[in-house]
């Protein structure tokens, strides 16, 4: 509660300050805001979001636009006036500013980059140059590096000259005069030496790097292993060409995290915001799966016609259809979205395929045997409440009801753990093995599952 009455005190002390029409007034009241607060005024007063940005100083108006989501940046660069655009791009982070760039058309990019000065125009060039969802395109060139034949005095006085304008200074970076990467040393360990002591006395060698191009993903799960705030990039022939900090990487992951959801959801990624996607875009990024799909499930079709004389003999072996099938359904795209996620966050590998087989094997069996007794039990229990519903071999529909299950359960368990780590060996991207994917699958699959167990038990009686 307080909580809120605080938001409604902030939002009215703004309103307050707009009315008053005074530029001291309301550059005073957004300065002393916290960032965040900042962006949620920005969000709460979309007719406002320009003149916030344009009264905040230059470096809070750089913060706060960082931490916007892509539409609204994009709102506030189109109508803000073209001085104050180059001012605020050209404080922008070099790889926030790409990361901005790399959402608008090119057309667009090739204006914005004419208003940068020409150090960050390069700069911004360079870093763009880099394949898209490249470690290079978040990188920034912002760091401290020092020599090997430095002291630690020497280290403090280029702290002082140059980390103003740096990302971070918890970590600085070792050159030699060919400005290849040697080392990279924690803040804290020239803080706890002797001034005289060289940085070769300090270094190990024992650095971890990530290349410009390699894939982000790579890079999200190097920084997850290691517990870092920040890696160096280097080029093949070891040259520190920047850095990439945690906050870049927390992005990366939490894009990718969305675009797993949507392709497990039976579509292709989105790299727009929903709201802002042309319809018609939207339309060609679903109806890919959903024709793939369609034609998925016309083989169910197919595989009822296969077996239409089985169901003319013994019409009620078609009313258990949805049940096996859907049942199928339900435990393979269980299955697949445990192993997506467990594959997503380095639980699983490619080499783990045997132990998850065999765990989803007894998992399977466990969860067919529960799911085929309660369907065998209530094929009894149905047939004494309604006499002749089944016919007269109704323990033998019952039979054939809970061991398709058992059947059908083990193969959507199978199915759905396995395809996630087979198309990450074909080398493409298991989040596309989705739960409608499996689904589909285990449908067609099911249903001879199904009507192969029912010819066992009725054979010579009814089929």
């Amino acid at each position: 509660m307080s909580l809120e009455l605080e938001e409604i005190s902030l939002q009215q002390k703004f309103e307050e300050a707009i009315a008053s029409e005074d530029k001291l007034l309301i550059q005073d009241f957004l300065n002393h805001q916290n960032i965040s607060d900042v962006a949620d005024l920005i969000y709460t007063n979309e007719d406002f979001e320009t003149q916030i940005i344009s009264h905040l100083s230059i470096h809070r108006a750089v913060s706060v636009f960082k931490i916007l989501e892509s539409p609204t940046q994009k709102r506030i660069i189109k109508d803000l006036p073209a001085f104050k655009t180059a001012e605020l791009l050209n404080e922008l982070p070099p790889d926030d500013r790409t990361d901005f760039f790399s959402e608008l058309p090119s057309s667009v990019v090739r204006e914005l980059v004419k208003t940068l000065n020409p150090e960050e125009r390069k700069v911004a060039l360079s870093l763009l140059g880099y394949p898209e969802n490249s470690v290079g395109r978040l990188m920034t060139p912002d760091y401290v590096y020092v020599y090997e034949n430095d002291s630690v005095e020497d280290v403090f006085n280029t702290i002082r000259r140059v980390a103003k304008s740096s990302e971070t200074v918890d970590v600085l970076y070792v050159l030699n005069d060919k400005g290849e990467l040697l080392d990279d040393i924690r803040i804290k360990d020239f803080i706890l030496a002797s001034p005289d002591k060289k940085v070769s006395d300090l270094m190990d060698g024992r650095f971890i790097s990530l290349h410009a191009e390699d894939d982000q993903e790579v890079a999200s799960e190097v920084f997850k292993m290691n517990n870092r705030v920040a890696l160096p990039v280097i080029s093949k022939s070891n040259k520190l060409l920047g850095i990439v900090t945690i906050d870049d990487i927390l992005w990366v992951a939490e894009e990718e995290y969305s675009e797993d959801m949507q392709k497990i959801g039976g579509t292709q990624a989105l790299d727009e915001p929903y709201l802002e996607m042309p319809l018609f875009k939207l339309f060609r990024k679903r109806i890919g799966w959903l024709v793939v799909l369609f034609l998925g499930e016309m083989l169910t079709a197919t595989a009822m016609g296969y077996f239409e004389g089985e169901i003319q003999k013994f019409v009620v072996l078609a009313l258990f259809i949805p049940l096996i099938i859907s049942s199928g359904g339900n435990t393979g795209s269980q299955a697949s979205t445990l192993i997506i996620q467990a594959m997503a966050v380095g639980e699983i590998t490619i080499s783990n395929w045997w132990q998850v087989i065999r765990r989803e094997i007894i998992q399977g069996l466990m969860l067919g045997c529960v799911l085929g007794i309660i369907g065998f039990i209530r094929v009894l229990i149905w047939a004494k409440i309604v006499p002749g519903v089944y016919g007269p071999h109704d323990v033998r529909v019952a039979f054939t009801v809970g061991f398709a299950l058992l059947g059908v359960v083990l193969w959507g368990t199978l199915s759905g753990s396995m395809l996630p780590i087979v198309l990450k060996k074909c080398g493409a991207d298991p989040a596309v093995s989705s739960a409608p994917f499996v689904a589909t699958l285990v449908d067609v699959t099911g249903l001879v599952i199904y009507f192969s167990v029912a010819y066992l038990f009725l054979q010579g009686i009814l089929l």
